[in-house]
């Protein structure tokens, strides 16, 4: 079976920053896009960043010039390297692949203080 296993969560003061990590493990067939989804306490889950196979990023307009990223394609892993943290950014982050089956990670708490 495939599994997505997130990492790199935690607490932070605003301005700092993490760098989360998403190993997919498992039959993975004809992977495509992986990408990262949030979803902030009492708020819908929300698109924050996507790269295709061959590299093509796209990001959310409120993340643009803060968060990178990136894939691994060696290892079937999908990072999210997020810089100049806000208490906005708070929330859980979930990894997802398309593969092309849709798969997702359980989600890494991701807390803001300022």
């Amino acid at each position: 079976q495939v599994q997505l296993v997130e990492s790199g969560g935690g607490l932070v003061q605003a301005g700092g920053s993490l760098r989360l990590s998403c190993a997919a493990s498992g039959s993975i067939f004809n992977l495509k896009s992986m990408g990262w989804y949030r979803q902030p306490p009492g708020k819908q889950r929300e698109l924050v960043a996507t790269v295709t196979s061959g590299g093509t990023t796209d990001y959310a307009d409120s993340v643009k010039g803060r968060f990178t990223i990136s894939r691994d394609n060696g290892k079937n892993t999908v990072y999210l390297q997020m810089n100049t943290l806000k208490p906005e950014d708070t929330a859980v982050y979930y990894c997802t692949i398309w593969s092309p089956r849709r798969y997702w990670g359980q989600g890494t708490q991701v807390t803001v203080s300022s």
